[in-house]
């Protein structure tokens, strides 16, 4: 390839002069700029770039040594080589014109062979540093150019390590198995070591690593604080109490955040290999631990619905068994009330096995609406001075059947002082009851159960469940009074340490034998962590493991001590039949319902009709004109509440009305006030609350008027 020729500056105020360089220079083959003064000289110089420039000393306005300091001020053209030409070549003049940058002298007339000789030099010389200068930004261009690829393939590494994970993290919902994908994955690429960290229940370590090595990634599981190295501990544990660690070249330890909680920690270090952290590693490391952190906290809420939607089945099945239990005994009973000739001691038998059956049926029901207007928060207290050996009296006795049935032995031990908290009588009494009815049906036939009631010193702070605009709750107590302080122990099956932490939730039950037939539903110990909760208290459960027994402490804020027991108010526990007999009409659409009740009914003395819908209610309340009406509120087409209004409108209407409904919520009750009855029951109307109400009923005369609220 032909050489590119240079360009060479001949600068002279003579014509002749420059024509003469022209045609000495002509044979090296480059290209040469003539300029006739300083000026055209440097300007010139400001449009190429020169291998080397011939200037003569003396022209007129500027001189060749004013021009070469100028050339010399430019950057571009600094150390472009200067050959002055000049007749007059005196050593002061020379002095000067080295001073200007001069690379040589040249007197006139010049020797061509000489001029060509030293003009060809510089050439050549323009020519090497113009190679060596183009080679070495080749070579810069050649290392931005494989910096820039590496870049680029790095970040396509990191991109496609970015892109498995996420996939990988993303194909299972198994805790497990995320857990273990989560520390294999960045082996080797991001770290030689991984070790997460996660909170179990307690703030027990469930820590799983993985490491690197010639013969392949080896993953341990199960290892605790053990597993940690000792140079990651202190960081993982500052971590996982929400302070953030600082990095080092070789290890990162990450805190994992879900819901504003921190729940785990990963920890990334490269000691095994000796490689540093980078800035873009921190930032990919930071990146993988937020993305750990979403497929963990999947696959542990896909555990919980796992598990609800396990304790739902569980709890259905339970509630099907539950049901059957008494359904079974009323429905023999029933049969051997049908047998004929009747047998007066069977009758009574039987009569005591539906009313024992239907209690318990009753029982079940109630507990699960108690527990789901508790957990809304739509429960209310009736508080009260209540003595707690007065609480433990009731629970025994309604536990007493169980205790019989199956051996145990029951051991109350109660304060000789009276211990008085202030509560709802009946909530505290079921409070006891499930408890003691927990452990009957976990300990086995013959067992020991324990119930202690005392004052403790100390005293509660204030309650730690949910509130709620629609629950009345207990304030806890703020004076020296003292704890009040139930224990109930049993000599059972125990609770395992895994079922210890969730044995207050709701449908949580040990494992049980199909021939433990009392079982409950699972929600009892819920019942009582809430109502304990809501007059102030705690509770909690202990066990040492399975076949150790249990221990269920309940602390409720107990009121000044006292040396006499209140007055006990006695509760009247039979009512008569009437003595005078009422008009009663019954609308239900369940025909058996109705049917029953008003047999019920005249067995007491009373006239009694019956309707199985709304507007046939209505006829026979106008042509019967009754005392006391007994209205379903699930009526078809119109319902109880409509034809409750209908019948408040009528001026003539003296009738006191009664709702019966399986609905008993605080909203189902007000919207029977305001529809216009005085009182509502929900089914099955119990015998007691049925003669109360029939008692407390007046006959008026027919045609007479009667004024009542409820």
């Amino acid at each position: 390839m032909p050489e590119e020729p240079t360009n060479i500056l001949v600068v002279d105020d003579l014509p002749e002069k420059l024509l003469a360089y022209q045609i000495i220079l002509e044979e090296l083959g480059q290209n040469l700029v003539t300029a006739n003064s300083g000026e055209e000289a440097l300007r010139a110089v400001l449009k190429y770039d020169f291998a080397v420039i011939l200037l003569d000393v003396q022209m007129p306005g500027m001189s060749g040594l004013e021009t070469a300091s100028l050339i010399r001020q430019r950057k571009r053209s600094a150390h472009t080589p200067i050959i002055f030409l000049t007749a007059f070549a005196d050593e002061v003049l020379v002095a000067e014109g080295y001073a200007q940058g001069a690379v040589d002298y040249i007197t006139t007339p010049v020797i061509p062979a000489i001029l060509r000789a030293k003009v060809r030099v510089f050439c050549d010389l323009y020519r090497m540093t113009q190679l060596v200068r183009q080679q070495a930004e080749e070579r810069i261009a050649l290392a931005e150019e494989r910096s820039k690829r590496e870049a680029v393939e790095e970040a396509n590494r990191r991109l496609a390590f970015s892109a498995k994970t996420g996939v990988a993290l993303g194909q299972s919902l198994d805790q497990d198995v995320t857990r273990r994908e989560v520390v294999r994955l960045p082996l080797t690429f991001l770290a030689d070591l991984v070790v997460l960290v996660v909170l179990e229940r307690g703030g027990e370590w469930k820590t799983l690593r993985a490491m690197a090595s010639d013969v392949g990634p080896t993953l341990e599981e199960g290892i605790g604080r053990k597993g940690v190295p000792a140079e990651l501990l202190g960081r993982i544990e500052q971590a996982l109490t929400g302070i953030t660690p600082d990095h080092t070249p070789e290890q990162v330890v990450v805190p994992l955040h879900a819901h504003g909680q921190i729940f785990a920690a990963i920890a990334f270090s490269r000691e095994l290999s000796g490689r540093r952290f980078g800035s873009a590693d921190l930032t990919l490391a930071e990146a993988y631990a937020s993305r750990a952190a979403i497929a963990l906290e999947n696959a542990r809420l896909y555990h919980e619905v796992q598990q609800a939607d396990r304790q739902k089945n569980e709890f259905l099945s339970m509630l099907a068994h539950e049901l059957r239990n008494p359904l079974a005994p009323i429905r023999n009973a029933n049969a051997i009330l049908h047998q004929e000739p009747a047998d007066p001691a069977r009758v009574r038998w039987a009569q005591g096995v539906i009313d024992r059956q239907l209690t318990h049926l009753v029982r079940l029901v109630d507990d699960l609406l108690d527990v789901s207007r508790i957990t809304q928060g739509k429960i209310r207290l009736s508080i009260e001075p209540v003595d707690l050996e007065v609480m433990v009296s009731q629970a025994v006795e309604a536990i007493r059947p169980m205790l019989d049935q199956f051996g145990h032995k029951l051991e109350v031990t109660l304060p000789s002082r009276p211990l008085m908290v202030r509560g709802d009588p009946a909530r505290l009494t079921q409070v006891l009851t499930n408890l003691l009815n927990n452990a009957v049906k976990y300990t086995d036939p013959g067992g020991r159960i324990f119930l202690r009631a005392e004052r403790v010193s100390g005293n509660l702070g204030t309650s730690n469940g949910p509130p709620s605009d629609h629950s009345s709750r207990v304030s806890p107590s703020t004076n020296d009074s003292g704890v009040a302080e139930i224990r109930v122990r049993d000599t059972g099956i125990g609770i395992s340490p895994e079922l210890l932490p969730t044995v207050f939730d709701l449908f949580t039950q040990a494992s049980r034998s199909l021939d433990r037939s009392q079982g409950g539903l699972g929600i009892g110990l819920t019942l009582v962590r809430r109502l304990v909760e809501m007059h102030g208290g705690t509770v909690e459960a202990h066990s040492e493991g399975p076949g150790k027994g249990s221990e269920f402490i309940a602390r409720l804020p107990a009121s000044p001590e006292q040396t006499q027991r209140p007055a006990e108010v006695v509760a009247p526990t039979e009512f008569l039949t009437r003595h005078h007999p009422l008009r009663i009409v019954v609308v239900d659409d369940n025909v058996d319902g109705a049917e029953s009740l008003a047999d019920l009914l005249s067995m007491l003395g009373h006239q009694v009709q019956v309707a199985h819908d709304g507007p046939a209610g209505l006829a026979v309340v106008r042509g019967f004109d009754p005392d006391l009406v007994f209205l379903d509120i699930g009526l078809p087409g119109m319902d109880g509440y409509e034809v409750a209004r209908q019948l408040r409108l009528e001026p003539d209407s003296r009738a006191i009305l009664a709702a019966i409904s399986g609905y008993g919520r605080d909203e189902d009750r007000l919207l029977s006030r305001e529809s216009g009855f005085s009182y509502h029951f929900v089914k099955p109307i119990d015998l007691k609350l049925l003669r109360t109400l029939l008692d407390s009923v007046r006959p008026m005369p027919v045609g007479g008027n009667s004024a009542n609220s409820a």
